[in-house]
């Protein structure tokens, strides 16, 4: 409201490149968050759809399985390939362009009579969901610096939503209207956002921030790898905490699906509704790195990372223990993922979407080897397996930040001399 000057409105810092006279509300923030986690969620619809989408196209085992491995292959292709474009052309433009080639892919996959048909309309809407991360860059250069963790943590929290909700969406919407529907469904909301954003965003008023060409920028975001260790160190913590996220989320299906619950998929896919504890720590990680707090809140963040997989191992005798290790692993993985974001967007405002890209390409691969690794160890040793190897994940990442976080000044600290320069 007029005259609040915390929770109200912010204006851009003339530097960022996006125009000074756009003013970031509160309003505007939650219209990024709800556009992220719209967009987001297409990645992960179809992972309780695989066994009716397999029976209605008479897909083998190998090609269901290859539905959910090509969505993450496209949208890894995409991190890389398209998200650095909002470094040289107009977001606004390409966001809106994105999301419109994301309502074409969303309308094949749900006019799949094939097979083959499905699988590329699969690849491509993985490759243009990658708008969320275009949109997170975008909602980090409108922000002043002194308040970028909180919008960049509001942002997130719809990231969160998004990807946990996914799954309880489709399986109720795919009860309703059958598995075709979930992609209808999300071409229309695509679309609607896709106008709201192009009425709402603002137009870059000068020149982008760099007139790279194609192949410079794509080289540029590995020069910046090697360039700067504090994106190396946040990958690495990115990497290991969605290794362990992933571990939870793509094999406590099968515990609850057999002895002693015999879980519907409907009530498994309620346990996304617990999870979404995770954004309110993403609102918090954002607020507390405003305040220079990213070491100590990273730090606290992956013990409570480890000590989640403690309840967890008991899952199979308690589900209460199992809400509790799922709101504790939430909490720790949003609030890293949080804080490393903040950090490595200040780094090069100017890169922004490289960077933010880059670091996203870390959680791809963290995402894919917990999900590989854990659905293989459960069919080998049981779930106990699986719980040790998420714990190893999040030890590692605890032991990373014992030994880095005296290596240098803290990061968060540096940023926020960089952005009050």
């Amino acid at each position: 409201m007029p005259g609040n000057g915390e929770t109200a409105t912010r204006r851009t810092e003339a530097r960022s490149g996006e125009g000074s006279a756009f003013v970031l509300s509160r309003g505007v923030v939650i219209l990024f968050a709800v556009a992220c986690g719209a967009a987001v969620a297409n990645v992960y619809f179809s992972q309780p759809l695989l066994v009716t989408i397999g029976h209605d196209l008479a897909m083998s085992p190998v090609l269901v399985g290859g539905v959910v491995t090509l969505t993450h292959v496209g949208y890894g292709l995409g991190l890389f390939f398209l998200v650095p474009l909002g470094d040289v052309a107009d977001r606004r433009r390409l966001i809106v362009a994105q999301l419109l080639l994301l309502v074409v892919a969303l309308a094949v996959v749900a006019a799949a009579h094939t097979a083959a048909i499905l699988l590329v309309g699969m690849a491509a809407m993985g490759l243009l969901a990658v708008v969320t991360q275009t949109l997170v860059a975008f909602a980090a250069s409108l922000a002043a610096p002194a308040g970028r963790g909180r919008v960049v943590g509001l942002v997130t929290s719809g990231v969160v939503i998004g990807i946990l909700l996914a799954r309880t969406a489709s399986g109720l919407l795919a009860d309703l209207a059958g598995w075709r529907s979930v992609y209808l469904a999300s071409a229309s909301l695509t679309a609607l956002l896709a106008l709201v954003l192009y009425r709402v965003l603002p137009r870059r008023s000068d020149a982008p921030p760099t007139t790279l060409r194609y192949g410079q920028l794509l080289r540029s975001t590995i020069t910046l790898f090697a360039r700067e260790r504090l994106l190396r160190l946040r990958a690495l913590f990115g990497l290991l905490i969605f290794a362990a996220f992933s571990t939870l989320w793509s094999s406590v299906a099968l515990p609850l699906s057999e002895a002693p619950y015999f879980l519907s998929h409907s009530a498994i896919g309620a346990l996304g509704l617990i999870g979404v504890a995770g954004a309110l720590a993403a609102t918090m990680a954002g607020r507390l790195n405003d305040r220079g707090l990213s070491r100590r809140t990273t730090g606290i963040a992956l013990a409570l990372l480890a000590a989640s997989w403690l309840p967890l191992a008991f899952t199979r005798s308690s589900l209460w223990a199992l809400v509790a290790g799922v709101i504790l692993l939430d909490l720790a993985v949003q609030a890293v993922h949080v804080t490393n974001q903040t950090l490595i967007y200040a780094l090069h405002p100017d890169a922004g979407s490289r960077l933010i890209g880059g670091y996203m390409v870390f959680y791809s691969i963290g995402s894919a080897t917990g999900a590989i690794a854990a659905t293989s160890l459960y069919t080998a040793a049981g779930w106990g397996a699986v719980c040790a190897l998420g714990a190893a994940f999040s030890c590692l990442g605890l032991v990373l930040w014992a030994f880095t976080r005296h290596g240098a000044p803290d990061p968060a600290a540096e940023v926020t001399s960089r952005g009050e320069a």
